[in-house]
């Protein structure tokens, strides 16, 4: 096997010189914790203000880490992306907001998003959070409901608003299975998490029955979603279901390892980077081994952990684009493992938001505070845009 990430030709081909130039300067500006909090705090309060700052983000921030807008401008974005063999995972990128008519409304741009991904050869996956169409307080209640041993919750009472959460997501996943689109549920923070679990569990048991439409997404950083994922097979191969698997480390540490000091209870996250590592990779590995059962979407910049599955899967005799092993990564970041990966004929696609840009530059600043802690990563993402530039200016 000869996958290898160093290619900055491959990497940056679809960017222009000044579009390096800007991601860059943007890169640069993530690596700086005090620079991302700052602006995560003031971003929002200006554009609430009315200061007329929606230029400047749509040319830097939002051009580098969003579709467009609109499902339109998502197509060309998509469109491009699909002329290097690089497919798109379509997320509806706007904050959730309390409320019925909102939760409502989430539904229906989601559907969209379905209607509209069937209509594109490289869009085979939509990104939904739970959060969008369901009440944080009747999750959080949910959450602390009696659940089996198991993990799974017990059958505790529904009230109405738990079972029109539950329709919502019905009428996505019907659409979904019939326009034959893949669905992906976002994991949460862990005490929002099992109502979370036990929907997707229910929802794979009815629309995974002869092919993957349902993903669940399991945390590695969390110390228990090894032992949830094997038992979700179990559960699987009881129920006579496929178990579709998203495997990411996980975005919330800080704030659960916060929570968890304060309530005092023992921290449900991996006490470091290596054990989480290691989760992660035995995951990947179970999956791929699992492969009549399981289908498995790697989504992750680690580089390791990439060509890891990567080799596993030459060893295991699998072509390079079985239909069971799909990589992933975010628009405007890690394009070094995507286009390296895409030309050596892989199935590895984008996590590309769109929206409104007042609704989703708090999304980005959630993540871009959420992902501060992945120094080493945005070093590597450095290094590779100022050797594209200087690769570009050396051959002019």
């Amino acid at each position: 096997m000869n996958l290898s990430f160093d290619n900055t030709q491959n990497a940056f081909a679809y960017k222009s010189t000044p579009d390096l130039k800007k991601a860059k300067f943007l890169i640069s500006v993530i690596q700086n914790p005090l620079m991302v909090s700052l602006a995560t705090k003031v971003t929002p309060f200006l554009m609430k203000m009315g200061f007329p700052i929606n230029g400047i983000l749509r040319n830097t921030v939002f051009k580098q880490f969003v579709g467009g807008e609109t499902l339109e401008e998502s197509a060309r974005t998509a469109k491009l992306l699909g002329s290097y063999d690089v497919q798109v995972i379509l997320d509806y990128g706007v904050e959730a907001k309390e409320g019925e008519s909102n939760f409502d409304d989430v539904t229906s741009h989601i559907i969209e998003a379905i209607d509209f991904a069937a209509t594109q050869n490289n869009i085979p996956f939509i990104s939904v959070k739970i959060t969008g169409i369901a009440s944080h307080i009747l999750l959080e209640h949910l959450n602390e409901a009696p659940r089996l041993r198991s993990g799974i919750h017990d059958s505790e009472s529904e009230n109405a608003a738990w079972e029109r959460v539950r329709e919502r997501m019905y009428a996505i996943c019907d659409v979904a299975q019939e326009k034959g689109v893949g669905i992906l549920l976002d994991a949460e923070e862990t005490w929002i998490q099992d109502p979370i679990d036990r929907l997707a569990i229910e929802l794979m048991k009815e629309y995974n029955k002869e092919k993957v439409v349902i993903y669940n997404t399991y945390q590695l950083y969390r110390n228990d979603r090894l032992l949830f994922l094997q038992l979700s097979h179990r559960l699987a191969k009881e129920g006579g279901f496929l178990l579709g698997a998203k495997l990411v480390r996980g975005a919330y540490m800080e704030k659960e390892r916060d929570r968890a000091i304060k309530l005092g209870y023992a921290s449900p996250i991996h006490l470091n980077k290596e054990a989480t590592d290691k989760d992660f990779d035995a995951a990947a590995t179970y999956c791929i081994s699992n492969k009549d059962t399981i289908s498995l979407l790697l989504a992750t910049h680690n580089e390791a952990s990439n060509i890891a599955i990567a080799t596993a899967m030459t060893n295991l005799s699998f072509e390079k684009n079985d239909q069971h092993v799909h990589f992933s990564q975010l628009f405007g970041m890690g394009d070094h493992i995507t286009f390296n990966m895409a030309v050596q004929g892989y199935n590895v696609s984008k996590y590309l938001p769109f929206g409104p840009i007042n609704e989703v530059i708090p999304y980005l600043m959630r993540r871009a505070e959420e992902n501060t802690s992945v120094n080493g990563q945005t070093n590597k993402e450095l290094v590779l845009l100022k050797t594209e530039l200087a690769r570009r200016k050396s051959t002019k």
